[in-house]
């Protein structure tokens, strides 16, 4: 995988199997319950199937990939909280105390900590160290970092997930670590989506309404300054994304590229899969969207991809405990395909016979 380009990653995503689609709609038909009972968790079986080629899939190690980095743009104070906060996060996560690690440990995935571009120097024996650079340039007054850095960074989550796939790892989710990062976000979505900025930009770690005005007004200059051009997704990452947004974008062409579902957080990863879906639109079919955040805009986010949240939960946290919580979800769907009876199996009457 380290061998390949972005482009040759990208043509390697293929389309769903439809004859297994189609299969697991057969099975799931057959299963002692009324057609279509189960809901999305039937939906899901049918997408698994497509994904990994079998009616029965076998998804593997669950792991949460929690990209870290720093905006350059919280030096206009556009934050609740100051940038230091992003390495004490990273801290937290590996020493195993945020949300997501009881969240994670609670479903049994494991927490993948990525350094991609926290602006500090951090060591722990359980970091991936990937940093591309010390955090973002203030996108306020210039891109946020250069196209090769960018792509640079796309490529750090696409070389992961193939060394986790490596290691057992089939079901990846989402997560983010960055202070200034809805503010990244909303720019993205005021691109790649039409929205304007008052909608796209929300509140973020609960700014107040000052702030909040502040943070659009920061965002409009964004893109005042950089012109970001819609039709190439990557440049508009470059100019006013970020590095772990840049990392998840790669973290989900790669698990797309591998036949592997990923499931998607809240706003900032649902910015990161909007640019995954314009750079590669067959990867949407591998993604899972988790839930609705709070954050205002993530409704929008969802909707430019085509995807529908699992869950609403009123969270705004990010780091990928939306996205954990679906874990069970998926796997329970996987294991009514493979556990459940069948009407000829159980000797049930399908209530189409002729008396």
């Amino acid at each position: 995988m380290k061998n390949l380009s972005l482009v040759e990653v990208i043509n390697g995503i293929k389309p769903l199997d439809e004859r297994k689609v189609e299969e697991a709609a057969q099975h799931l038909d057959q299963l002692t319950k009324p057609p279509g009972s189960l809901g999305r968790l039937e939906e899901v079986a049918k997408q698994l199937a497509g994904i990994r080629g079998e009616v029965k899939p076998e998804l593997g190690r669950k792991a949460v990939i929690v990209m870290a980095g720093d905006h350059g743009v919280c030096e206009e104070g556009v934050s609740a909280f100051p940038a230091e906060v992003t390495p004490q996060m990273v801290l937290n996560f590996l020493h195993g105390g945020a949300a997501v690690n009881v969240l994670s440990r609670h479903t049994g995935a494991d927490v993948v900590c990525v350094d991609i571009g926290v602006n500090a120097e951090l060591e722990h024996q359980s970091l991936y160290s990937r940093k591309v650079r010390y955090g973002t340039a203030n996108m306020a007054k210039g891109p946020a970092m250069t196209r090769e850095e960018a792509e640079r960074a796309v490529m750090v989550g696409v070389e992961l997930v193939a060394e986790l796939v490596g290691q057992g790892y089939g079901l990846f989710a989402t997560g983010e670590m960055g202070i200034g990062n809805t503010t990244a976000s909303a720019a993205i979505l005021a691109v790649l989506g039409g929205a304007d900025v008052v909608s796209a930009a929300g509140r973020g770690t609960g700014i107040d309404d000052a702030r909040l005005q502040h943070k659009q007004a920061v965002i409009r200059r964004a893109l005042e300054v950089n012109e970001p051009d819609a039709a190439d997704p990557l440049g508009v990452l470059a100019k006013v994304g970020g590095l772990e947004i840049a990392g998840l974008v790669g973290v989900i062409l790669g698990a797309a590229h591998h036949r592997c579902p990923v499931v998607i957080d809240g706003f900032i990863s649902s910015a990161a899969a909007l640019i995954a879906a314009r750079l590669a639109p067959l990867s949407t079919a591998y993604m899972i969207a988790s839930h609705l955040s709070q954050e205002q805009g993530h409704a929008r986010l969802l909707e430019e991809i085509g995807l529908v949240p699992m869950l609403r939960m009123d969270m705004r946290l990010g780091e990928g405990t939306g996205a954990v919580l679906a874990f069970p979800l998926i796997e329970a769907a996987v294991k009514l395909v493979k556990e459940m009876a069948t009407f000829a199996d159980a000797g049930v009457s399908t209530g189409t016979e002729e008396h």
